[in-house]
């Protein structure tokens, strides 16, 4: 299993991703208008979506019905959660950190921008591929 999660790194770390990457920054983000709720939803339903910062994989996310959303670093941990819009922002709430983490969406050519909105701000994350799959999530860790 650990080979799969190698696997979709490497292949996330491609020449294509830094062509994205050089294409995304050449972009101005104030031009990019943020999308709605339903243009969210109507974009990422049914889909998982890999995403990039910085230059490398950052994590990805399925996009289920009912505002619903499973989260993973790549490292086979998943975090179910929910998404729901407030003032025009995209926020995040998961099992496991109840405090939402809002965000603005976008689209450009290279697919789906997302920037936070928390005090710390950060690099925004950038779509890298989505696909019809779900993730790759281990069960539970379970102890003797």
């Amino acid at each position: 299993m650990n080979g799969i999660l190698i696997n979709m790194k490497q292949s996330l770390a491609s020449p294509r991703l830094a062509a994205l990457v050089a294409t995304l920054f050449a972009l101005p983000a104030a031009a990019q208008d943020s999308l709605s709720a339903a243009e969210f939803d109507a974009y990422t339903q049914g889909k998982t979506f890999y995403y990039g910062s910085a230059g490398a994989p950052y994590g990805g996310e399925e996009y289920l019905q009912n505002n619903r959303v499973r989260w993973s670093f790549l490292d086979g941990k998943c975090k179910e959660g929910i998404w729901y819009e407030e003032a025009g922002e995209i926020c995040f709430v998961y099992e496991d950190r109840p405090e939402p983490q809002c965000w603005t969406f976008s689209r450009n050519a290279g697919g789906l921008v997302a920037q936070y909105q928390g005090k710390l701000g950060g690099a925004p994350l950038y779509e890298i591929e989505q696909r019809m799959k779900p993730m790759l999530c281990h069960g539970p860790e379970v102890g003797v």
